[in-house]
């Protein structure tokens, strides 16, 4: 799919029949949001995205659910992620920045443009260098990779808690009860 000479998709194909997906980004956000909330679990999370990027949930969820990753991912093949490389920005965090640095580059104000999904990742990707958000997303990268000059990371600290991105959370509902009990074991309250 080239998004000079194709139209982006707006139904995904599943065990041979076509599903309509909501291809709006606000409704594929809403995805992304969910699975930066450390309060949902994975299966709260995989619900969330069925119900927010299909009108009719197909019954092989499973699929339902890969195809569903596939276009989330700009229609690119999902990649494992390095668990090492660090995490850089947050949609939730960052979504401020995010929106001036769409209307100081692009000139779009997002609260009211019709964008598909795949449009939106690539005016995400080519946000300007200039933007606060890139230069956030620099320094991040620069102090999470040991780069940092002395003066950045002083910078990073006055920026104070902005600075930091959490850690995406992906434990079941048994994990995290596994988890809470180990801690009430040990006398630690998290």
């Amino acid at each position: 799919m080239n998004l000079l000479v194709d139209a982006p998709p707006n139904e995904l194909e599943i065990d041979g029949r076509q599903y309509a997906v909501n291809s709006d980004f606000r409704s594929c956000l809403r995805i992304i949001l969910a699975f930066e909330d450390n309060d949902l679990t994975s299966a709260e999370k995989q619900m969330i995205m069925l119900n927010n990027l299909y009108p009719v949930i197909p019954n092989n969820v499973q699929a339902a659910f890969t195809k569903g990753g596939w276009f989330l991912n700009g229609g690119k093949a999902s990649q494992d992620e390095d668990e090492t490389a660090p995490r850089l920005y947050s949609f939730s965090r960052d979504a401020d920045l995010i929106f001036a640095a769409f209307r100081q580059t692009h000139s779009i104000d997002i609260k009211t443009v019709d964008l598909h999904w795949w449009e939106f990742l690539a005016l995400f990707m080519d946000l300007g260098a200039d933007t606060t958000f890139c230069n956030l997303i620099n320094l991040r990268k620069r102090v999470k990779t040991g780069k940092a000059t002395k003066e950045e990371k002083a910078a990073a600290a006055a920026i104070g808690n902005a600075f930091e991105v959490p850690d995406i959370d992906n434990l079941t509902l048994e994990e995290r009860e596994a988890e809470a009990r180990f801690f009430e074991i040990i006398g630690v309250n998290k």
